[in-house]
């Protein structure tokens, strides 16, 4: 497989290898890589069953994805290295199911493509090279890299954390104390993390001078497996198919939709998406064929999903360039507010008795808006909702909601442990090399 800018045109540029796209992470001319061109999977994956487990499908899979790079062998060595854990596949009745994707150690589905990452990572890198990984980290994602990365051959997790509590991070991960961490905080924002992840990659003499890449969603390395689990929800569930699948989709920078999207193109025969938004409904007018504008950013307590401008909106743009009429069958949009997450909370609860955390109750409530729309083709269709979060991490919010108690595994209730970073800096450049050099 190789990539492509989204800014690429026509055979105007070259593709690269998926190492490259991997390990550069943003192409030297602007936009985001995006696949080249997809193999057709089916013979690959419509042979599995119930019973394979996670790290066989990704073994089996990989290695004709990434055919001259990842051999079965290696393969198989960042499957098993990566993946001590598994989705699981929930059938609730004839119209519903959920995959659980929070049995990760911190609790949420980014666990999959950050293990993947740091896995493939360390077998694509030769021996006495190092690369550092920069990534914009806040609430649990930066504990998810700086585990999935830590005692890797070959990688420092530079972690840029904004203004605010750091949680879960253990010292002896630090490079100071022998590990491969370096978490430094920012004075400003989230987004100023981002952008100085960005301004750093693109600034070649820095960039190679660390062998920068990143952990975040920019980079593919990132999104392209957790297509895997859409495959894993399918083969699980396709014995007890009867009509049409579709998947249900917590949107917010869209790159779990881009990764369904990419399972698709595999040959998943699925027949479309829900993409569920809260109240902001970033991309709604965009899914129903208009204009992308950026809209009024609104709070709301399914907070992930709090985007007014999708970091994946150029991907998700391309797929709709190819194939504009395909993309309008294969998207459904559907925006949910604040009240209908808290009653499909309570609903979920009283008739299935499985507990949902907002992010996950945003996805139940836009598969079953989709489900109940005739005029959308989806009676009689079987919807499959990602489960992004584990409900223990809005325990509060979804024990008040359901009338019930919410268990909090130990992995989580350790990930509160204060910690303090290496460094606090301004958002600028020359400010984070001098914090990265004095941390060694």
């Amino acid at each position: 497989m190789q990539f492509r800018s989204t800014k690429s045109e026509g055979s105007s540029k070259t593709p690269v290898s998926f190492k490259e796209a991997v390990l550069r992470c943003l192409p030297p001319e602007g936009g985001l890589y995006v696949p080249a061109s997809v193999l057709d999977m089916r013979q690959f994956f419509l042979y599995m069953d119930e019973h394979t487990t996670y790290p066989e499908l990704v073994a089996t899979v990989a290695p004709v994805l990434l055919q001259g790079e990842l051999n079965p062998f290696s393969a198989s060595r960042v499957a098993e290295s990566a993946f001590d854990f598994e989705p699981e596949l929930k059938q609730l009745d004839e119209r519903f199911s959920i995959l659980t994707l929070y049995n990760g150690p911190t609790g949420v589905f980014k666990d999959f493509g950050v293990a993947f990452l740091a896995s493939v990572v360390e077998e694509l890198t030769k021996i006495g090279s190092r690369i550092m990984v920069l990534s914009a980290a806040r609430g649990d994602t930066g504990v998810g890299i700086a585990q999935a990365f830590y005692k890797r051959r070959n990688s420092i997790a530079a972690l840029l954390y904004p203004s605010g509590p750091i949680r879960g991070l253990k010292p002896e991960t630090f490079v100071p104390n022998g590990g491969n961490c370096i978490p430094i905080q920012v004075r400003g924002t989230y987004d100023d993390c981002q952008r100085l992840v960005i301004e750093s990659i693109n600034d070649r003499p820095f960039a190679e001078r660390y062998s920068l890449t990143t952990a975040n969603g920019l980079n593919p390395g990132r999104l392209l497996p957790q297509a895997f689990y859409y495959l894993y929800g399918f083969i699980k569930l396709k014995k007890v198919l009867q009509g049409d699948l579709f998947f249900s989709v917590p949107c917010g920078n869209f790159g779990n939709l881009i990764s369904g999207l990419y399972a698709w193109k595999f040959g998943m025969p699925v027949k479309g998406f829900v993409a569920a938004m809260n109240a902001n409904d970033a991309c709604g007018e965009f899914f129903r064929g208009k204009e992308f504008k950026a809209r009024r950013l609104i709070s709301t307590l399914s907070p992930a999903l709090d985007v007014s401008v999708p970091s994946n909106y150029d991907r998700l743009s391309s797929f709709y360039e190819e194939s504009p009429a395909v993309m309008r069958n294969m998207v459904f949009p559907s925006a949910i507010d604040d009240r209908t997450t808290l009653d499909t909370i309570a609903r979920v609860w009283k008739r299935y008795g499985v507990l949902l955390d907002p992010h996950s109750a945003v996805a139940f409530a836009g598969a079953e808006r989709c489900a109940d729309q005739q005029d959308m083709s989806c009676g009689g269709a079987h919807f499959v909702v990602l489960a992004t979060g584990h409900p223990g991490k809005e325990a509060g919010l979804v024990s008040k909601a359901a009338g019930a108690e919410v268990p909090i595994p130990e992995k989580l209730a350790k990930l509160q442990t204060p910690g303090e970073p290496l460094a606090f800096i301004d958002p600028q450049l020359d400010a984070l090399e001098a914090a990265i050099a004095s941390s060694f």
